[in-house]
């Protein structure tokens, strides 16, 4: 094989009450990446649209993990590579994980799969790192595994794919403003009550339960943050609104999807996503801020060979 394509989906981190712990991947939006063989050693990005992203590979989160891949695995080739953005940089939809998770997902098909799911998180991560900073698992490993994922620990890593309710839907609003993921962390607070903290456990262990028992109203219920949204929603003009008008037309929950601005609403069912969706659109249009939308199952699959 001298040449591959694929699409590396979008992804909602955190997941209300699952902080750097739960994400899970969409189907409607994410990068296409091209993969090229080539004799010279190394990698080289040959073109970048959608985005304005660096073209050095020690600084673009996609070449770096090619990099190290090829250095570790030892291999006697290259890789060209080209990266479409179809969706922006800094949405909170893990946009820096896409480009990492396909890197290391495309140059792994070219290296006969010696890697395993696992080991393209960790690769990933240091995808993650290069781009923002932290080496967090919470996206990459959704993109990588598809579907709902639980990042149960970091030191090892271990990471557990949960199932994926077959009605479940996702809906999105992006507000084109920008939050960086630092400024986000920056206002996060250092010490939490223990209440608070029993709060948080209890909704996760809620969360986890449901999608194992297609359980929707636990769902809902577990879909609470009590310990980072109140600190980040500031961050996201007419984030209280956007959400009530969510919950009031039929969602789940609503919440920050990564560190924002994009806020998500899950719902059962197509319909109930229609409903949702028309209920934030109405509430974003007052604002004079623009806006962008999707609907999207869960994908379950994650990367996806194009050809």
């Amino acid at each position: 094989m001298d040449y591959l394509k694929i699409f590396a989906p979008a992804t909602v981190a955190n997941v209300s009450c699952g902080f750097d712990s739960l994400g899970f991947a969409v189907d409607a939006i994410g990068d296409e990446m091209t993969f090229t063989k080539t004799s010279e050693k190394g990698v080289k990005i040959t073109n970048i649209t959608g985005a304005d992203l660096p073209y050095d590979v020690d600084k673009n989160a996609a070449s770096a993990v090619i990099k190290k891949m090829l250095s570790e695995a030892k291999a006697d080739f290259g890789i060209a590579i080209t990266i479409h953005k179809g969706f922006s940089p800094g949405s909170g939809l893990g946009s820096s994980a896409a480009s990492a998770a396909g890197a290391a997902f495309g140059v792994n098909q070219f290296l006969t799969k010696q890697y395993s799911l696992l080991e393209l998180t960790k690769f990933a991560m240091f995808g993650e790192e290069v781009a923002c900073g932290s080496a967090i698992a919470d996206n990459v490993a959704a993109a990588i595994y598809g579907g709902f994922v639980l990042v149960r620990s970091y030191e090892p890593l271990e990471v557990i794919k949960l199932p994926v309710p077959e009605a479940l839907t996702v809906v999105a609003i992006h507000p084109q403003i920008a939050i960086k993921t630092k400024d986000a962390r920056a206002v996060l607070p250092t010490e939490i009550a223990l209440q608070d903290a029993v709060t948080q456990w209890a909704n996760v262990g809620g969360l986890v339960t449901s999608l194992f028992t297609n359980d929707y109203d636990l769902l809902s219920n577990s879909l609470v943050d009590v310990i980072v949204e109140p600190f980040r929603k500031g961050l996201i003009p007419f984030f209280d609104e956007v959400k009530t008008n969510a919950l009031n037309a039929g969602a789940l929950g609503a919440g920050i999807s990564g560190s924002g601005p994009t806020i998500f609403a899950l719902c059962k069912g197509e319909k109930s996503a229609k409903d949702v969706y028309k209920a934030i659109e109405s509430t974003y249009k007052k604002t004079g801020i623009g806006f962008e939308m999707f609907i999207s199952k869960i994908n379950p699959e994650g990367m996806k060979i194009i050809k």
